[in-house]
């Protein structure tokens, strides 16, 4: 069965008109004969919507009922029964109510388009789940109800619904989007004209990033090389070198003459992977392409000018700037250069830009690698085969008897100098090429024991053997070489990679970074040093190893971080090509010490505020929760106290009844108070003991009325190991609160079983719940849920008997009851079992 295809209405924000012109759609379908159904469509009382919908067949919705209202859905089921050509489905980021087939509505489409169904559809940019910190960050209000990306591209037309902020905001004033009594909330909060601009701009750069997948797609499809100027990408050749950012920059101007153009900065490297360009000033390159808001691309290439224009018509670029050669005059004698190639193979689709600069004809002055760095040993064993070697030879080949022949003799000479240039270099391998040649005229050639050489042909033989060996030396040197610095790269890409996702990771830990550049630079110690200003003494905010330096000056090795930081290591100093990856050590340093003190501001500053929020709360609740009881007492305690009425024991007796009450509550937020104290500064100590639970839950019932809890603790649960004392008032204060929130007539049901190695108390009631977003709010001190009157409490019950529960190794946890309503479930550890004692079996038997 065919997929079916899928048709999306993207705008901006609410009413730009996604709904009616869908609708439009539909009726135009109908009209060229298509079977076109709407299965769900929400006019939100908008008179002009509403009527669109007359003449288009709507399918019936589904009922589902959640806590206790009914709520209607699309019926996916009916859909697929009725299964017309074209479907209508709006608003695709919709949540479904629970118990819905699908959770999402583009889950419900998703399925539709499997059975080969054509779905019409409508969804606002802010709903894409890509754009979802982007929209926060504009609007202030955080989308709930997102669709992925992918989905949405995978979309076969997508249509943007276009309006301007003005013309939205006189359909807002008109009232033909919200009611007239929500109009002026809309237009100062979420429609104001900055927000509307913005959103419709992502719109409309989301939209024209799709239009250029499809673009890409097209070419590719039906192999189109030749460039299609439908916006200006312009890419920026590279080399590594200084003259790199002012290409950038001409190449941000002319990106800014036209309308959405776009800048590539592109490295051609060769695939050998051993280049003499700088990192540190591709580095810098890269940064700054990045601020300008174009991109960097590396890509790989042993010949310059066809990579550079592959890599152009690849992503569709209409122009390419490349700087002025740095080649010296001489120079191009071996060839045009890259830009003349570039911008004589580029063809008419392609405009090359040639930029003059400061290092134009100043010779390439990038760095040259260095020859390996052999060791002592091994140059020496080097210049040993290259200068005693063939005088060992030699001597072998003339008390050889033997003739040998002079091709064989140069033979072995070469075999010498080729293993000197292995062992030692270039440097003792052209000296052992030079001492063979002089050898072998001397000794071989005749006339012998002479440096003249009769025949001509062996002039020719020995040049040519020089010039053989030199060149084999060179070859086998560099060959040497390049292995060393394949290697070292691949050291340093290593070293490098394990920064960058130590990065990512968000690893703080300064000890662990340093004790990483020791070991990877085999030193001693190595220390981070900071500084407030040039006149003040240096300050060690880390260090590894013993005997850290304690000034740059005093390190074999400082890499300075800035104006006021170094990093400084001990033990050896190290060759001028380790330093750059040691800078970037450095600053990896530097920016963990910066995330580690970031961190200790906001955990400060967390505490600040959260004090702040207690002392507040605190405040409110002496000032009005404390009192309330307080005056109650008073007024019973002067009533008595006067003689001016003469009461009657009836009377005294409910005084008194008043006094006890306000007393009791005054101590029951007293205690609290006092032991959110006790949690928070981490003074309580419980005392576990094996405990059954149906002898301390009762007794946690004594401040509720005997009618309001159903109690069902079997006797036969397990011992629970906690201290009786918490235990009992966590209960005590999870069964007020149940019992404080239930329906008048409503009993809380408190229950206990045991589960796996652990028993769960639940105490269940019907009121009017907690939604899951703010259950974890409702165990926070002084938090209040819901509309809870001022004499409730000061909030701090469930927050105290979550901080017992713990403090016993357990928790306390909140779940919905089914039916509605709230339990809570306090969890506790089970204590250690006994064996049972058999006195009665012998030995052997209980063996």
């Amino acid at each position: 069965m065919a997929r079916g295809k899928l048709r999306i209405y993207l705008g901006a924000a609410p009413g730009v008109g996604k709904t009616y012109s869908m609708l439009s759609e539909a009726h135009r379908r109908i009209e060229r004969g298509t079977d076109c159904v709407v299965a769900f469509v929400e006019h939100h009382s908008r008179p002009r919507t509403e009527v669109m919908l007359h003449g288009l067949e709507l399918l019936p919705r589904c009922e589902i009922e959640y806590r206790g209202t009914v709520f209607t859905e699309m019926d996916v089921d009916a859909v697929l029964e009725r299964r017309p050509s074209v479907i209508l489905v709006d608003e695709l980021a919709h949540t479904n109510i629970p118990g819905s087939r699908n959770t999402k509505r583009w889950q419900d489409v998703e399925e539709l388009l499997a059975a080969g169904i054509d779905v019409i559809s409508n969804i606002n940019i802010q709903h894409l789940e890509s754009l979802g910190d982007v929209v926060e960050s504009i609007t202030g209000v955080r989308q709930q109800e997102t669709v992925p990306d992918e989905f949405v591209r995978r979309a076969d037309q997508i249509e943007l619904v276009d309006m301007s902020p003005q013309a939205l905001r006189r359909r807002m004033a008109h009232g033909n989007i919200y009611k007239p009594e929500k109009v002026d909330a809309a237009l100062s909060n979420y429609f104001r004209p900055g927000n509307l601009t913005a959103l419709r701009e992502l719109a409309l750069l989301w939209v024209a990033d799709r239009v250029d997948e499809y673009l890409t797609e097209y070419r590719s499809e039906h192999s189109v090389n030749r460039i299609w100027g439908s916006r200006e990408r312009i890419v920026v050749g590279l080399t590594g070198g200084p003259e790199g950012r002012t290409l950038i920059r001409r190449a941000a101007r002319l990106a800014e003459k036209g309308a959405g153009g776009e800048v590539l900065a592109v490295y051609v490297a060769r695939s050998d992977g051993l280049t003499a360009a700088s990192p540190k000033e591709l580095t810098v390159q890269r940064t700054l392409v990045e601020e300008l808001g174009g991109t960097f691309h590396h890509v790989v290439g042993d010949d310059v000018p066809p990579a550079l224009l592959d890599f152009a018509r690849g992503v569709n670029a209409t122009q390419i700037v490349l700087g002025t050669s740095r080649r010296r005059a001489w120079q191009y004698l071996f060839g045009p250069g890259v830009g003349a190639t570039v911008a004589r193979d580029s063809g008419p689709d392609l405009d090359v830009h040639i930029v003059t600069h400061e290092e134009a004809a100043r010779g390439r002055g990038l760095p040259v690698a260095r020859g390996a760095r052999l060791g002592r040993t091994r140059i020496l064993w080097g210049w040993l085969t290259g200068v005693i070697g063939p005088a060992v030879l030699t001597v072998l080949l003339t008390r050889i008897s033997m003739d040998l022949g002079l091709a064989n003799e140069m033979l072995l000479y070469l075999a010498l100098t080729v293993g000197s240039a292995l062992l030692g270099g270039l440097l003792p391998s052209l000296a052992s090429a030079a001492l063979g040649s002089l050898l072998i005229n001397w000794y071989f050639t005749p006339p012998v024991h002479e440096l003249t050489i009769a025949d001509p042909k062996n002039i020719v033989a020995i040049t040519v053997f020089f010039l053989v060996a030199a060149s084999v030396a060179s070859v086998v040197d560099l060959a040497a070489r390049r292995t060393h610095q394949a290697a070292r790269l691949r050291a340093e890409s290593e070293i490098l990679s394990f920064l960058a996702g130590s990065v990512l990771r968000g690893e703080t830990s300064l000890d662990a970074l340093l004790e990483r550049v020791r070991e990877t630079f085999a030193m001693e110690s190595a220390a981070l040093l900071e500084r407030t200003s040039e006149v003040e003494p240096w300050t060690c905010t880390g260090s590894v190893g013993p005997a850290p330096a304690t000034r740059p000056e005093d390190a074999d090795v400082d890499m300075p971080v800035g104006d006021h930081m170094a990093l400084a290591l001990s033990g050896r100093v190290l060759p001028a090509e380790d330093r750059r990856v040691l800078g970037a050590f450095a600053a990896q340093a530097a920016v963990v010490l910066d995330r580690q003190r970031l961190q200790e501001e906001a955990h400060q500053a967390r505490l600040y505020a959260e004090g702040d929020r207690i002392r507040t709360a605190l405040l409110a609740a002496v000032s009005h929760d404390l009192r309330t009881p307080l005056a109650s007492i008073k007024a019973s305690v002067t009533s008595l106290r006067s003689d001016e009425v003469e009461w009657s024991e009836a009377d005294e007796s409910e005084f008194l009844e008043g006094i006890e009450a306000g007393t009791d509550r005054l101590d029951h937020l007293v205690g609290n108070l006092l032991d959110m104290s006790r949690l928070q500064t981490g003074t309580v100590t419980p005392i576990i003991r094996e405990v059954e639970l149906d002898e301390v839950v009762p007794m946690a019932l004594g401040g509720v009325p005997e009618d309001s809890v159903v109690l069902d603790i079997p006797e036969d649960l397990p011992l629970v190991a906690v201290d009786a004392g918490l235990l009992e008032r966590a209960v005590a204060n999870v069964v007020e609160n149940a019992v404080k929130y239930s329906p008048e007539g409503e009993r809380v049901l408190v229950s206990a079983s045991a589960i796996a190695d652990r028993v769960e108390v639940r105490v269940a009631d019907q009121g009017p719940g907690v939604p899951d977003e703010a259950k974890d709010r409702i165990f926070a001190p002084f938090q209040r849920y819901g509309d809870a009157p001022r004499g409730a409490g000061v909030g701090l019950g469930l927050a105290v008997a979550r901080g017992f529960a713990e403090a016993m190794g357990g928790t306390l946890t909140a779940e919905d009851t089914p039916g509605g309503g709230m339990t809570m479930v306090i969890t506790l550890k089970q204590a250690a079992e006994h064996p049972p004692a058999s006195p009665e079996l012998p030995p052997t038997a209980a063996s």
